[in-house]
């Protein structure tokens, strides 16, 4: 689980309904720096029980360097509406055409990243229709289904799903996870946390969570889309082995960053590292090697 270190929208950002063709989506957007030359716009998905707010730490410094940045949250993800219990909304498809009609709403064409399970439904986007995107980043996402220890423990959440309510498997998660320090002054992370994990929706978790365990290699499709692509992760992840995302990026033809000192969220454990290694990509023009 991604623990934003705060959900308060930085300075400037502005928190929202994106109306778009397939419905409203929830969104925090941060506009360029004040006196920045503009220099692009950034969509930027969640992964497995995440959302927007795990973007959080990452848009002042990408506005200093010129991209207005909007996180948002996928359908049935937090703040976002989708079915309670009809896992069919959140088919691998319908969740791509909503980022299609995402992209369309902000006004393309945009770079586009997404994180983990964000990085496999930005991927699905991409290959239903690029012409939306200047550019693929997968963060901590990779080619094909989650590692065997990650399947386990999806598996567990999925199962405790089924015959549980989503306050009761909360009670659970916490119970088996160590203590975490606060991550704002002021401010009960876990009470943050805890709200996020009650508005999404049990069908999506179930659905996405099964599509982690059963992703098949796209690799090959997608490094025939023409666009350029960046792979980044950090240097512990046990979600994709390391190996497995630079084998993906060789076959992508793809920039390869490794973020020191983060995990499977570089987002969160290295921002502003994170956000420097992304403008650099997306500052490369057209090529974006």
């Amino acid at each position: 689980m991604s623990r934003p270190p705060t959900f308060v929208p930085p300075p400037g950002a502005r928190a929202y309904r994106l109306r778009t063709a397939r419905g409203e989506f929830a969104v925090v957007d941060a506009p360029v720096a004040a006196g920045v030359e503009p220099r692009g716009v950034a969509l930027l998905l969640p992964g497995f029980t995440g959302s927007k707010e795990d973007f959080n730490p990452l848009h002042v410094p990408l506005a200093e360097r010129g991209y207005r940045t909007v996180a948002v949250d996928g359908r049935g993800q937090f703040e976002s509406d989708g079915p309670v219990t009809d896992e069919s909304a959140y088919a691998r498809e319908e969740l791509a055409r909503d980022v299609l009609a995402q992209a369309a709403a902000i006004g393309g064409p945009v770079h586009l990243l997404g994180h983990s399970l964000g990085g496999q439904i930005a991927r699905a986007a991409v290959l239903l229709d690029h012409a939306p995107f200047l550019s693929l980043t997968l963060m901590a996402s990779g080619p094909a289904q989650i590692s065997a220890s990650q399947q386990e423990r999806v598996k567990l959440l999925r199962d405790a799903l089924t015959v549980l309510g989503m306050a009761q498997v909360w009670e659970a998660i916490q119970a088996m996870e160590p203590p975490a320090p606060a991550l704002d002054a002021g401010l009960d992370d876990r009470d943050d946390l805890r709200r996020r994990w009650l508005a999404t929706r049990p069908a999506q978790l179930l659905a996405t969570g099964r599509q982690l365990c059963t992703e098949p290699d796209r690799v090959a499709e997608l490094a025939a889309v023409p666009l350029p692509f960046h792979v980044i992760s950090g240097d512990r992840d046990d979600t994709w082995p390391l190996p497995q995302l630079d084998d993906m990026a060789v076959r992508l033809g793809a920039r390869r960053t490794v973020v020191a000192g983060a995990e499977h969220s570089p987002n969160t454990d290295r921002p502003l590292e994170t956000a420097r290694a992304l403008a650099d990509f997306w500052d490369a023009g057209p090529g974006l090697r």
